[in-house]
């Protein structure tokens, strides 16, 4: 046992000296000759094949492998083989159709025109951002005038820039826009779909999102020219990144290039506990984790793959100029992997946002005290998550999409999951950015019991996203037989909530358009017919854009909707006493030095108009019925508002 104990921390020392010296650079191309690595197994029989050249390659340290082959080898197909199958390694920066092989290319030579002056634009704070998240067929589809329907060119676009920048976010989310596996990049005149959650390489753009995957090359150029044109329009780009799964685990580059090590495996025990079964024969394969709930869940707390995800972070800054990162299943990672990847970036720009999902799929292999959950959010500094709250409050419980949640308060005889307090105190719980406030009841929150967020920048704030139900839907599944008057009226209700709220506002493109999906719950492989934006609902409901657009533009206007500090929101933010299910708060004394003194926000979700005691004073009405108008709806003089039903009200003095 001693042997073992002694055998095993030698390992651990020698993978963490690996880790640190060995850099995921698995190609290096020059016209003289490229440089092959690889980390693999130290009995590995290690090759790589260059075009129809055969070549063996030689340790250089523990689990250290290199090969040298001469010459300009610039356009040549590679594959490392460590006895587990062909693979292009890890790290692959370029890719063939289906990311099969790696490609020897010369990085430089895939730069636009301009890449060099190239800048993320400028953002002082997150609270700043307006989070637009969209998937790359989605939006641009069913655009009639679109040259580049469903292609990263696509947002290069005239119409594309102008509808951003009319609309008024300033950072794109784009559903995971690396190589994944779910599409068939030799059959793209054929109908296919899907979210890309489904990883393959990592640090190669998607072949289905180019204009010709088969040249490795153009995917490269044409994500660069995506991305210079939305900074070009002052749009930021944040990368969805899927780190704690693959696509499957035996044809995976991680398991084809060194078996196991970078996949967490349940002990015995567990597995028992778990299954109710029988230990495991020593012949039988591993038993991995599935926190993902894809079948496998990386191991973020081993040396090499916490350095593999600081590196490709490191390389899409670097290569691809992204300006942030959304983590998928981020409570799959554990703690000290995001804080030196967060702490790796502010070396780079600080202003690079990362954020997450604070929870995962299914029991992790490591305890949840390890992990990057909402409720760890404290120990993770300059790290955001979404808040389920404030989704959930408005909208209804996750579980089932026919309770209603305060935008309904109706239920058509279904009981209640959160009561009406719950749902308003948790709203509120939203409101602040889920930071400890003297106002916020948290034992009537509906899933946390204590403020997560140390800072309201550190929380997510929506109320719809790719995953489950978009907006609409979900108020016509919750809200049986509602018309369409009422269901503008709740919409534009619930983006006022979020788009007041402290924190970072998030939203789901095509909920300007006043999206449905059909009422189809998890759209991941639906047909376009299903996940396209309708264009026409520009023209139908002019209403709904306008309100957002002018929404967006009053958040950005007004720095009390942006306060970046838990103390300035203790300070500045206040609420009011309100009938049931009325929520009214006011930002006073120029928070954040607004021009605006004192700001009342009043949110009715109730079919009934409400009367809300306020501050006596002379006001001046910017947002009534569903209209915006920062120069003023009119003038209310006194110590009592009203507010409409299903409307908000915002009045400043």
């Amino acid at each position: 046992m001693k042997k073992l104990l002694t055998t095993t921390a030698c390992l651990l020392m020698t993978v963490l000296a690996t880790a640190q010296d060995f850099h995921f650079d698995e190609m290096t191309y020059s016209p003289e000759q490229t440089v092959f690595k690889l980390f693999a197994p130290n009995d590995a029989k290690c090759y790589v094949k260059v075009g129809k050249k055969k070549v063996k390659m030689t340790k250089m340290g523990d689990c250290l492998w290199t090969a040298t082959v001469k010459g300009d080898l610039k356009g040549q197909p590679y594959v490392f083989n460590t006895g587990h199958g062909d693979t292009p390694g890890v790290f692959a920066k370029a890719v063939g159709t289906n990311g099969k092989e790696g490609y020897i290319l010369d990085l430089a030579t895939t730069n636009p025109v301009g890449w060099e002056n190239d800048e993320h634009p400028l953002c002082k704070s997150p609270a700043d951002l307006v989070v637009y998240e969209m998937h790359h067929r989605d939006f641009s589809i069913a655009r009639k005038e679109a040259k580049y329907p469903g292609k990263f060119l696509a947002l290069t676009e005239p119409w594309a820039i102008n509808h951003l920048k009319a609309l008024g976010v300033n950072a794109i989310h784009i559903l995971p826009s690396y190589d994944y596996g779910s599409v068939d990049e030799t059959r793209l005149d054929q109908p296919q779909y899907n979210w890309g959650y489904d990883p393959v390489n990592y640090n190669v753009p998607e072949g289905g999102y180019s204009t010709d995957p088969s040249k490795p090359e153009v995917r490269i150029r044409e994500f660069k020219q995506m991305v210079q044109a939305l900074h070009k329009a002052g749009i930021r780009v944040i990368l969805d990144v899927v780190y704690n799964h693959t696509y499957d685990i035996d044809h995976s580059n991680f398991q084809r290039t060194y078996p196991d090590y970078y996949y967490r495996q349940l002990a015995v025990g567990d597995w028992q506990i778990a299954k109710s079964q029988k230990p495991k024969a020593k012949s039988q394969k591993p038993i991995y984790s599935n926190g993902s709930g894809c079948g496998n869940e990386t191991a973020s707390e081993k040396p090499m793959m916490r350095r593999f995800m600081m590196e490709s972070v490191k390389y899409w800054i670097n290569e691809y100029h992204i300006d942030g990162f959304r983590f998928d299943l981020m409570g799959c990672h554990d703690i000290e992997t995001m804080n030196q990847i967060r702490q790796m970036v502010n070396e780079i720009d600080p202003t690079i946002f990362i954020y997450g999902e604070g929870w995962s799929a299914g029991a992790c292999a490591l305890p949840n005290e390890k992990l990057g959950m909402k409720a760890n959010i404290s120990q993770m500094p300059g790290i955001a998550a979404f808040s389920d709250e404030i989704r959930d409050a408005l909208r209804g419980p996750f579980s089932d999409d026919t309770i209603s949640g305060w935008l309904g308060r109706i239920n058509m005889g279904k009981p209640e999951q959160f009561p009406g307090d719950v749902e308003v105190e948790s709203l509120k719980f939203g409101i602040v950015g889920c930071i400890q406030h003297p106002q916020v009841n948290m034992r009537k929150v509906n899933y946390s019991k204590v403020p997560w967020a140390t800072e309201p920048t550190q929380m997510m704030s929506y109320v719809s996203c790719h995953d489950d139900m978009c907006l609409v839907d979900r108020l016509k599944a919750s809200i049986p037989h509602i018309k369409q008057d009422e269901l503008i009226r709740l919409d534009l209700l619930a983006q006022t909530a979020v788009f007041t709220s402290q924190g970072v506002p998030f939203m789901l493109s095509g909920e300007e358009l006043l999206r449905t999906k059909k009422g189809v719950h998890n759209s991941f492989e639906s047909p376009d017919s299903i996940n396209q934006l309708d264009w026409e609902n520009l023209r139908t409901y002019p209403q709904v854009f306008n309100y957002y657009q002018s929404l967006i533009r009053l958040r950005k206007n007004h720095p009390a909707f942006r306060l970046a500090n838990a103390d300035l929101v203790r300070k500045h933010l206040e609420f009011f006493d309100a009938p049931q299910p009325v929520v009214a708060f006011r930002l006073k004394n120029y928070a954040g030095r607004d021009d605006w003194r004192d700001i009342i926000v009043l949110l009715n979700s109730s079919r009934k108009m409400h009367s809300v005691t306020i501050p006596k004073g002379n006001y001046t009405v910017v947002c009534r019925g569903g209209v915006i108008n920062e120069q003023g709806l009119g003038n209310v003089c006194g110590s009592e508002i009203s507010v409409d039903p299903q409307s908000a009200i915002i009045l400043h003095n």
